[in-house]
């Protein structure tokens, strides 16, 4: 008996229930981790498991866990870090005295809550503003709460470690007034309307799940919402090669200014 592929029609319903596209994210992975995913729960074909997980939240968070792939630590690539704080923010900050921030994907929290741990070298937390957001609800809720495994922590320097967390069973926990620098909200990077007038954007390992086209109009998207002169900071595997066609300029390996 021959199986048909029902994959497509899941791309479909999904983006009409949810409007989510699972096109524009290369299919072979995606269609290879959702199917592992699939099969573990015990569902035959993508339109049994399509409709289980409409109707199961648990399902649903674990659909997106796995679509988004939420692996994150705090000071990931710590030299990359190292770059923001001691080449990029001082230079934005000769431009202007407060800086408008965007963590875009910022799964469970560890990259904005890092951003604010590297602005308050420079300015009162009081001054510090970041917004983060990221497609997954679930993800944002962990967030909020600000309390994180020992795992997560293991690049933090212990300055910020010892300032800014209280040790709670094997728990840590975000101090209060540094989860106050930091706004989360949903955002689907693919659907929403973009925001305005960033100084910098943060957006490190998500992009490389997307297709070239998608990620191309990322780019772009990126570009449009920061000011004359501001930052994109993207990750370790997503080099962009053709920086010019966004009107960036390479400002450092893997951070680009915007110059129009």
């Amino acid at each position: 008996m021959m199986v048909t592929d029902d994959y497509p029609k899941f791309i479909e319903l999904i983006r009409n229930k949810t409007g989510i596209d699972l096109s524009q994210y290369k299919e072979k992975q995606m269609k290879r981790r959702l199917t592992t995913l699939r099969i573990k729960r015990g569902f035959e074909n993508f339109t049994e498991y399509y409709h289980a997980l409409i109707k199961d939240e648990n399902l649903y968070h674990e659909f997106l866990d796995r679509m988004t792939i939420n692996v994150s630590e705090f000071y990931r690539n710590k030299k990359r870090w190292d770059v923001l704080e001691q080449q990029i923010i001082p230079e934005l900050l000769k431009q202007k005295k407060q800086l408008k921030i965007w963590s875009a994907a910022c799964s469970t929290g560890e990259e904005p809550y890092t951003i604010a741990m590297i602005m308050s070298k420079f300015l009162p937390l009081s001054e510090i503003q970041i917004q983060a957001t990221d497609i997954d609800e679930h993800v944002l809720s962990l967030a909020q709460k600000g309390i994180y495994t020992e795992k997560s922590l293991k690049e933090i320097p212990d300055d910020m470690l010892s300032k800014y967390f209280t040790k709670d069973g094997n728990f840590y926990q975000v101090d209060p007034k540094l989860k106050r620098c930091v706004t989360f909200k949903k955002h689907n990077l693919l659907a929403d309307p973009y925001g305005k007038n960033f100084d910098l954007i943060v957006c490190r390992n998500v992009l490389i799940y997307f297709t070239e086209e998608a990620k191309s109009n990322v780019y772009q998207k990126f570009s449009d919402s920061l000011n004359h002169g501001g930052v994109l900071f993207v990750g370790s595997t997503e080099q962009i090669f053709n920086p010019g066609q966004y009107h960036f300029e390479t400002a450092a390996t893997f951070f680009y200014r915007k110059i129009m």
